[in-house]
């Protein structure tokens, strides 16, 4: 009670307290019959798919790319403009440089340090730097001058030198890019294969802390400052090898390439110092990357690049299965990876009648054809067969069809040069079919009889250990797969060595110290565990490509591959415009700084292979129509 004027008294009453469901906010209460279903609903779900993975796929084409390029530098000259001299600067702090190799050393790790550079005038601060390559770097790492490819010292075990002998430990391939072996050389200064150190095929580089200006770089213009490109460019590969290990190869593969009209990647030689070191003349090439894509490839599509160690495997609906085989380089954020699973799914599922039959709905025919003539054509140890998974996908939006795009051409030119169009001259699968064999064996590698078909001799010497050109079914310059086979499993070794030492015969054969005498384990598995089709690993991996050995083996696409090989034939080899194109490539080399004689003796190694190629198809049915 309160008084209040006039002495009278008023009672104040507390409200009543308001039941339980007028506390619900109306709405609610006015629509209880929906929210209940919806909290049931939630409970059923939670209780039956609490452990279900949730699988997102982005699937909308309004969302764009957020790296994009802000500041794109134009430099002097153009940077791919083989015509010019190029040079390159690159400054650092040398306790950076020196806490990056300790760290190389001790686990492998790559590390990026921060650098200034200098590209034909034009300064850049604040780039970075790192190491690039796996197995091409392993002599950093105390490899003893390890390769980067089978077939030289620290390469496969391979007897690659005038007398046959072993030179060291199996190194691996890289995970992104793949290196080189150099090979023994023989007493008139050429690998037992017919190509010199540098002019084709493998290489060994004997790399040194003490020699920057040698080590293989990949220069990233936009590491440090976002969205800067130097021409359109924000990384940049610089090759290993100089002077007579200048990987004339490579630059000559990617010109026939862009005669063609295919795409390839862009390249020069640049003179290269560092920190005040002496000039190194280098190759220097596009790396592959969105910006490779978007400027190299016509029309709107997606572009998946194959992880060395990767799998050309089906392995379910699950994205992130992929994500260890493929990177997606353009279009994240509005496009992902449910193109290439529904192609693996496709290849893995279609019979052979089917694959015939509808090939064309998910492949663009012709373009594939070509891409595997010119494989075929340029000796490529390392295509999309081979263990370093060098391709990408090109997925066109309009078309809905993929293309194959090839890169990392430094085993080009490799093994037997009288290999003809259904011969194999990629490291993968050895003997699973077309493309799976290993360089210059026809599919099988053995006879009816189960026997070692043409292959010759271990290390590229004849049966009575006597030097001779690689036979048929070996590695180039004699090299050898390891001993026990090749990992089946799809990955690497991550020492980027082969197991068992890296030394043996092909799948198999016996290892007997380094001579291969040929027999062979005719149980269900060869030795080593690989199958008896010779694939390894479903595609993946050292095992070949499931795409390409059935487009090979389906003789319904034996009129388009053919027409394309017998085109392109004559674009780079009849014409004579691979041999004057080399010539171009040797002054172009010069201009740059190259050591005169090195070169030279570079270019005549690799203008014999290109003769003796020229011959040998002139000849072949294909090209003749016979």
């Amino acid at each position: 009670m309160e008084e209040v004027e006039g002495g009278a008294r008023e009672e104040r009453r507390t409200p009543p307290r308001k039941r339980l469901a007028h506390r619900v906010p109306l709405p609610v209460r006015h629509h209880w019959k929906p929210v209940g279903l919806l909290c049931a609903g939630l409970a059923v779900l939670l209780v039956f798919f609490s452990d279900a993975r949730v699988t997102p796929f982005v699937t909308s084409a309004s969302v764009e790319d957020a790296d994009v390029i802000t500041e794109n530098l134009p430099g002097t000259v153009g940077l791919y403009d083989t015509t010019a001299a190029h040079t390159f600067r690159i400054e650092y702090d040398q306790s950076d440089f020196d806490k990056m190799m300790k760290a190389y050393e001790k686990d492998g790790t790559k590390d990026t340090i921060e650098a200034d550079l200098t590209i034909d005038g034009t300064y850049l601060d604040d780039v970075g730097i790192r190491l690039k390559g796996n197995s091409t770097l392993q002599s950093l790492r105390g490899s003893g001058g390890g390769p980067g490819g089978p077939g030289g010292a620290g390469g496969f075990g391979g007897q690659g030198g005038p007398q046959g002998q072993d030179q060291g430990q199996g190194q691996g391939q890289d995970q992104q890019e793949q290196g080189q072996g150099r090979q023994g050389q023989d007493q008139g200064g050429q690998a037992a294969g017919g190509m010199r150190a540098g002019g084709g095929g493998m290489t060994q580089y004997d790399l040194s802390a003490d020699k920057p200006e040698e080590l293989p770089w990949l220069v990233k213009i936009d590491e440090y400052v976002e969205g800067r490109a130097y021409q359109g460019n924000r990384e940049i590969s610089l090759r290993p090898g100089v002077d007579d290990q200048l990987p004339l190869n490579e630059a000559l593969s990617l010109s026939l390439m862009e005669k063609s009209g295919q795409p390839a990647e862009k390249f020069g030689f640049v003179n290269l110092t560092v920190n005040n070191r002496p000039a190194a003349t280098r190759l220097m090439v596009e790396n592959p990357s969105k910006d490779y894509v978007e400027q190299q490839v016509a029309g709107d599509g997606v572009a998946y690049k194959a992880r060395a160690g990767g799998s050309f495997d089906y392995v379910g609906d699950d994205p992130t299965e992929y994500e260890t085989s493929f990177k997606q380089l353009n279009k994240k954020g509005s496009q992902d990876l449910a193109p290439v699973m529904r192609l693996l799914k496709w290849v893995d599922q279609a019979s052979d009648e089917e694959f015939a039959a509808d090939l064309d709905r998910y492949v663009d025919v012709d373009s594939f054809a070509a891409y595997v003539a010119t494989q075929n054509l340029i000796l490529n140890f390392d295509d999309m067969a081979g263990p370093g998974n060098n391709y990408v996908l090109w997925y066109d939006l309009d078309t809905k069809k993929f293309s194959v795009l090839g890169w990392d051409f430094n085993l080009t030119f490799s093994g037997d040069a009288t290999s003809g169009p259904d011969d194999s001259t990629s490291m993968g699968g050895f003997g699973g079919g077309g493309g799976g064999a290993m360089p210059g064996a026809a599919a099988g590698g053995q006879d009816a009889t189960g026997a070692p078909g043409t292959t010759g001799a271990a290390g590229g010497q004849d049966a009575t250990g006597d030097q001779s050109a690689p036979a048929e079914g070996r590695f180039p310059g004699g090299g050898e797969p390891p001993a026990g086979g090749f990992p089946t499993d799809g990955e690497l070794p991550a020492d980027g060595g082969f197991p068992a030492g890296g030394q043996g015969g092909p799948p198999g054969a016996q290892d007997t110290g380094g001579q291969d005498t040929g027999a062979q384990d005719t149980g269900g598995q060869a030795a080593g565990g690989q199958a008896a089709g010779g694939r390894m690993g479903g595609g993946g991996g050292m095992g070949g490509n499931a795409l390409k050995e059935k487009f090979l083996a389906a003789d319904a696409f034996d009129t388009v591959y053919h027409a394309a090989y017998k085109k392109l034939y004559e674009q780079y080899y009849g014409s004579g415009y691979g041999t004057s194109t080399l010539d171009t490539l040797v002054t172009a080399a010069k201009k740059s700084g190259a050591d005169a004689s090195g070169v030279e003796s570079t270019a005549k190694s690799l203008r014999t292979t290109l003769t003796s190629r020229t011959e040998s198809l002139a000849k072949d049915k294909v090209i003749t129509g016979g």
